[in-house]
């Protein structure tokens, strides 16, 4: 019996599942944590506290096999987008690293955005220039902590750091790396006249590989401390949107996959590199360098329903679920506008914050809470019209994340998505993704594609969207998107008084 094990690094959580060829998880762990904010809008986190739960979930999940840690063939990763590894020469994190929901590098962005013009941006980045990616991140070491940028040597993405202590080299690979901003997507290499303009050594970017190319084995000291064989080979890994796909069975134009993690996002395959003239949404590479990930991008998902619980005597969800299917569409006249964090996408605002709006006296927990899931569906509702304003479409959407958990939110989806939507029977999508890459790269699978043949299933459930439903959504969605305009230049006001005064 072949295994392969699919280790999914989350802003919140670090999950590790074993799979076999077939895609039947035999063994899965999980370990919780938390980034850190030392100021407001910042967001940060020690690359030592991933490894530490990478080591507790591999081990729980060899423990959980019969066989022995030798019949893991391989392992692969996927991981949170974005964050800023900052490594010395002995490839030792020089600080915490500074993570993609981070608003503190304004200014480098406003930087680049001048430095470049818009043309520059969308010729050379193919993407809107946004806080918590890598490159202003980066700049922003420069400028504010000189002393630690003096020391970088190189950099890397958060789940290279993970490959970096399992194999002992520093590596990226190309879905992951087109999301720093540093990365030509057309030529899929680093892109040195950016890195030029900007003034950063080529030099700190690691060596890229395509999602499914092996890259090493687990070596000895990592065998030690995790349990692994050192035959087990390790391989590239890609950014967590790629392998969601991959785990959906998302690897063709057409279908459309949408995830409720802690952000969220809305993303379509595409055979070519789209991008939009307001530079509003994302491209990039796909887990082949001939194919692309289009998506649209929001900041707050999962995490405005944990944060809206934790007011409380805390639910679980089964409790929430109950709550909130007895609510009828609208949530009784409430809006909620999820930008807890900020706003990616469509907005590239960092400096906002949420709202309730139409609170009433008959307003109670589960209509506020249904508000909640309905606010976070609407924003991943203005990623949909954008990719669809592309050209980009899709006959069924695939879900993910928390939002494929909740039956009530998944027909929230359907009905103002108006798409029907389908659930794989795993919930560890980025985890079984990451396990099809690792066995594409051991030989196992022959590509990406046969390996979600073989291994990618489908819960026998179609939720298909209520046209009445659907209708009384289109115009809280008009409400919604008229609330934001309205109050946009206030919510970014009282959002920066906020944190000087905090």
């Amino acid at each position: 019996m072949a295994y392969l094990m699919g280790i999914d690094l989350g802003t919140s959580s670090l999950k590790t599942i074993i799979t076999d060829e077939s895609g039947h998880v035999a063994a899965e762990a999980a370990w919780a944590y938390q980034f850190d904010s030392p100021h407001g809008g910042y967001s940060e986190q020690d690359p030592g506290v991933w490894w530490d739960a990478c080591v507790k979930t591999i081990r729980s999940c060899l423990s959980r096999i019969s066989s022995g840690a030798d019949e893991v063939k391989a392992l692969s990763f996927s991981g949170q987008m974005h964050g800023a590894v900052l490594l010395d020469h002995s490839d030792t994190p020089i600080r915490p690293a500074i993570l993609h929901n981070d608003a503190r590098s304004s200014a480098q962005v406003a930087m680049l955005k001048e430095l470049f013009g818009p043309e520059g941006v969308r010729d050379l980045m193919m993407n809107p220039v946004y806080t918590g990616f890598l490159l202003p991140s980066l700049l922003w070491v420069r400028e504010k902590e000189r002393e630690n940028y003096e020391k970088i040597r190189r950099v890397c993405l958060p789940k290279d750091y993970l490959k970096l202590r399992l194999t002992g080299d520093v590596s990226s690979d190309c879905s992951d790396a087109s999301a720093t901003l540093a990365y030509d997507i057309r030529r899929n290499c680093w892109s040195e006249e950016i890195l030029d303009r900007v003034g950063v050594p080529l030099s700190f970017f690691p060596k890229l590989y395509a999602t499914s190319d092996a890259v090493g084995h687990v070596s000895r000291s990592a065998a030690l401390e995790t349990g692994l064989s050192e035959s087990t080979i390790v391989v590239a890994g890609g950014g967590d949107q790629v392998m969601q796909g991959i785990g959906n069975g998302v690897v063709t134009p057409g279908v459309a996959s949408s995830n409720i993690g802690t952000a969220g996002q809305l993303s379509y395959r595409s055979d070519s590199p789209v991008v939009n003239p307001d530079l509003t949404m994302n491209t990039f590479t796909s887990y082949r360098t001939d194919q692309w990930l289009i998506m649209g991008a929001i900041m707050n998902a999962g995490v405005t329903l944990k944060w809206f619980n934790s007011l409380f005597e805390s639910a679980d969800y089964g409790a929430i679920e109950q709550m909130v299917s007895s609510v009828r569409p609208g949530s009784g006249g409430v809006v909620f506008l999820p930008y807890l964090n900020g706003e990616r996408t469509p907005h590239l605002n960092p400096d906002l914050s949420g709202v309730l709006f139409g609170v009433n006296l008959n307003t109670g927990r589960a209509e506020l809470t249904r508000a909640v899931m309905e606010g976070v569906t609407f924003a991943l509702n203005e990623c949909k019209q954008l990719c669809e304003s592309m050209g980009l479409s899709a006959s069924e959407i695939i879900a993910s994340g928390g939002g494929a958990r909740s039956r009530t939110w998944l027909q929230i989806q359907a009905d103002v998505f108006n798409t029907p939507m389908k659930v794989t029977d795993t919930s560890e999508q980025a985890g079984l993704g990451a396990a099809i890459a690792a066995g594409t790269g051991a030989g196992i699978y022959q590509s990406v594609e046969e390996g979600c043949e073989r291994a990618v299933h489908y819960k026998d459930l179609t939720v298909e969207p209520d046209p009445e439903s659907h209708r009384i959504y289109e115009e809280y969605f008009r409400i919604f998107k008229e609330t934001y305009r309205s109050s946009k230049d206030v919510l970014e006001q009282i959002t920066l008084l906020g944190r000087r005064t905090s």
